[in-house]
């Protein structure tokens, strides 16, 4: 069975925008206007939900959240859905979801990272529609470094669709833009130099495989569940094997490693012909670095691991869709990740 990608979007489609986990406090509101308004000079109309408050650490409550997300999906007329970003809690979505309906519903883009996650991978693992782990709403007005793509090119590619993504080799690794000062900012302050890092061993890769993953400190809440079966996915979509990206959020070494380890137990890589690892600004402890905390939880898979990727919450984004064929190249000289659309 082949992996369900959304009708491209053209000039004149509807795009809703809802926090399935935390929403917009007043002070970044303008953000959140800025952000909208370059959706629309894309030529699309932006439709905003009701679970958008920001004064708690969820939008909403949970069957309201779910009800809005549900309607969004399922609506012809609305041809993705992107929130302002993540959150904490969207875990509690996931039993309330309609997923017949979403199966049987045409696919509709879904984009975000972080909490994200949550919904994004369990949605492409349940219903086979392909979703975007990238850049969210807030992250969209600025200027895509030369290498990389936005979400907003990715989900008007056709399918069949084949684009190759190489890394800036530069990252932000202090400080953070103040959306309330500055809700305009357009420019990314890439102030470090670094490459992608293989951690398993020496030599270069060249691997294939669908993409599947997402922020390890959510993720890890599925496991043994239902909505985290990347063996029954792999057995449907992709009898060639896996991809999987994890990255960090923003726990330490110690807890990443706990949350890998349980991943590997539960059977999250099994299919894994290798495994991507976000670049990441989470501390690492007095006895085990980042690095060093996926290692000890994934080197006993025996595939290559790639870490550094700019697939985290360290800025720039390297967008990567659930679902597509991917093929990721690193050598002591290029690194580079193919992601193809069928």
């Amino acid at each position: 069975m082949s992996v369900r990608y959304p009708r491209p979007l053209r000039p004149g489609d509807r795009i809703g925008v809802t926090s399935p986990s935390s929403g917009v406090p007043v002070e970044l509101r303008e953000r959140l206007a800025v952000a909208v308004r370059d959706v629309e000079a894309r030529g699309y109309e932006v439709v905003t939900g009701r679970c958008m408050d920001g004064g708690g650490h969820i939008s909403a409550p949970a069957a309201d959240r779910a009800a809005e997300l549900t309607e969004m999906l399922t609506d012809p007329g609305i041809r993705a859905v992107v929130p302002p970003w993540g959150g904490e809690t969207a875990i509690d979505l996931l039993p309330l979801l309609d997923w017949d309906r979403l199966r049987t519903a045409e696919p509709t883009w879904v984009v975000g990272y972080s909490d994200m996650s949550t919904v994004m991978t369990p949605l492409t693992l349940l219903t086979g529609a392909a979703t975007v782990h990238g850049n969210n709403l807030m992250d969209t007005p600025y200027r895509v470094p030369q290498g990389l793509v936005s979400w907003l090119d990715i989900v008007t590619a056709p399918p069949g669709h084949r684009f190759t993504q190489l890394p800036p080799e530069r990252h932000r690794a202090t400080g953070y833009d103040d959306y309330a000062e500055h809700p305009d900012v357009r420019t990314f302050t890439l102030d470090t130099p670094g490459r992608w890092t293989r951690l398993d061993g020496e030599g270069d890769v060249d691997v294939e495989g669908r993409l599947i993953g997402g922020c390890t400190e959510m993720l890890s809440n599925l496991t043994g569940t239902p909505y985290l079966d990347t063996s029954s996915f792999a057995r449907t979509h992709a009898p060639e094997g896996l991809l999987v990206y994890v990255e960090a959020g923003g726990h330490d070494a110690l807890t990443i490693c706990r949350n890998l380890h349980g991943m590997r137990l539960a059977g999250f890589f099994d299919t894994a012909n290798a495994v991507l690892v976000g670049r990441t600004s989470a501390p690492d402890t007095s006895s085990l670095t980042q690095h060093q905390a996926v290692l000890d939880a994934l080197g006993p898979l025996n595939v290559p691991i790639v870490a550094d990727v700019e697939c985290g919450h360290v800025p720039p984004y390297l967008p990567l869709v659930n679902g597509a064929r991917g093929r990721v190249v690193h050598t002591s000289t290029r690194s580079e990740l193919t992601q193809t659309l069928d």
